[in-house]
C-alpha cells in the first residue's frame, strides 16, 4: 500500500512542485491532499485522515506548530514530518516539541524525500544531518544544550523571530523586507513588537538576546 501523504506549505507552486515530482518519481506515496493556511490544513488532515502530514514550518497564520497543536489530540496515529526552508535550531525545536516526528529541509533530494517518508511512515525518526545535532542538544541534560522551552522566546510569532533572525546578523530594515517578501513598515511593525515583547530597548541588545538564544 503506498504512504497516503498530505502537503501543508503556503506557497501553491511549491505544493505543486512537490505533488508533480512525487507522483513521477515513485509509486510509494500517494499525495490525497493539500493545504495552504493552518486552518485549512486542520480540515483537510481530519477529513483526508493521510499516514504522513508534510508540513511547512513557517506559514502566516501560526505555522507548522500550531497544526500540530490543533491535530495531534484528535488524530494521533497521522506522523508529521517537517518540511521547511528553515533550518535555524529554535524551528527545529518547536515543530519537534510539538510532536513532528522529523525535520528535513527543502534542499532535499527528491529520492531521499521519498525515504524520508517511508521511513516516519514506518515509524523512524528522520532529521537532515546537520539537524539531528539540535534536537540531541535540546533534548540532553548538559551545559549548553538548547532550551526545550524558552517562555521568552515562545512569546515571539514566526515571522517575528525571522525578522529578529536577520536583524541580529546585521540585516538593515530594507535589506530584510527585500529579503522576507515583506514592506519596510512592516518590518518596523515586528521589530517594535519584539521589542515591547522582550522589553529592550535597541537593535543592539535584540542582537545580544538573539545570540544568547542561538537564533543568529
Amino acid at each position: 500500500m503506498a504512504v497516503r501523504v498530505f502537503l501543508v506549505d503556503d506557497h501553491a507552486l511549491f505544493r505543486a512542485g512537490v505533488r508533480a515530482e512525487l507522483d513521477s518519481i515513485t509509486d510509494e506515496i500517494e499525495v490525497v491532499g493539500e493545504a495552504g493556511s493552518v486552518g485549512e490544513a486542520v480540515v483537510g488532515i481530519a477529513h483526508h485522515r493521510p499516514d504522513v502530514v508534510l508540513l511547512d514550518v513557517h506559514m502566516p497564520d501560526g505555522g507548522g506548530a500550531e497544526v500540530l497543536r490543533q491535530v495531534r489530540t484528535s488524530l494521533p496515529e497521522v506522523v508529521f514530518l517537517a518540511l521547511s526552508v528553515s533550518d535555524a535550531a529554535e524551528d527545529v525545536i518547536a515543530v519537534i516539541r510539538a510532536g513532528a516526528r522529523g525535520y528535513v529541509t527543502k534542499t532535499i533530494s527528491s529520492q531521499e524525500l521519498v525515504k524520508a517518508v517511508v521511513r516516519v511512515a514506518e515509524g523512524d525518526a528522520v532529521f537532515s544531518p546537520r539537524l539531528a545535532g539540535f534536537v540531541l542538544d535540546a533534548f540532553a541534560d548538559r551545559p549548553g544544550a538548547a532550551p526545550i522551552s524558552d517562555p521568552e522566546l515562545d512569546l515571539l510569532t514566526p515571522r517575528e523571530r525571522d525578522v529578529l533572525r536577520l536583524l541580529a546578523r546585521g540585516y538593515a530594515y530594507k535589506e530584510i523586507a527585500s529579503e522576507l517578501f515583506i514592506s519596510v513598515k512592516t518590518v518596523e511593525t515586528h521589530v517594535s513588537s519584539v521589542l515591547r515583547k522582550t522589553q529592550l530597548s535597541n537593535r543592539y541588545e535584540l542582537s545580544r538576546w538573539a545570540s544568547d538564544r542561538r537564533l543568529v
